[in-house]
């Protein structure tokens, strides 16, 4: 997995692929769940599902995070992000409201195949803060991010 995501985010930068150093398959927190396909060439595409809490005004809300999003550059552009519909059932199971994900503006034409058929939301205009995944002491611990955050309704509207 590490191999694959050095690959995979390196392609928009050399220290998008620093995380994944070492074998290390993950960049912040570890994935409870993941989904992971794969051909005759290896790992054709991930996705990690993580439950948390995340505060949306002055409420509390447990969620599942999407992350660690990858596709393999041979197989982009072919439908492969619709697979996305076959992750629900196991998000329903997992009990939470709604799932979420954030991705950087330049991937919004990207992630918009998502909303197709009212799978999922983008939001934008909604500043996120995220914790540093390491502690770096030139930094403060929490930083304040311009995303786009994905919403999909799961267990409501």
């Amino acid at each position: 997995l590490s191999d694959f995501f050095r690959k995979t985010y390196g392609r928009t930068g050399a220290s998008n692929a620093k995380p994944f150093e070492g074998g290390r398959s993950w960049a912040g927190a570890r994935p409870e769940l993941r989904a992971i396909g794969y051909d005759a060439h290896g790992i054709a595409a991930h996705i990690g599902i993580l439950r948390r809490f995340i505060k949306v005004g002055e409420v509390d809300l447990l969620v599942a995070e999407l992350g660690l999003y990858g596709v393999r550059s041979d197989l982009e552009g072919l439908g492969i992000s619709f697979s996305m519909q076959f992750v629900y059932p196991v998000l329903q199971q997992l009990g939470v409201p709604f799932a979420f994900g954030t991705v950087r503006h330049a991937l919004r034409n990207h992630v918009e195949r998502f909303c197709r058929g009212g799978l999922a939301t983008i939001l934008s205009g909604i500043p996120v803060r995220s914790t540093h995944p390491e502690v770096y002491p030139d930094l403060p611990p929490t930083r304040l991010e311009d995303v786009l955050v994905l919403v999909t309704p799961i267990g409501r509207s």
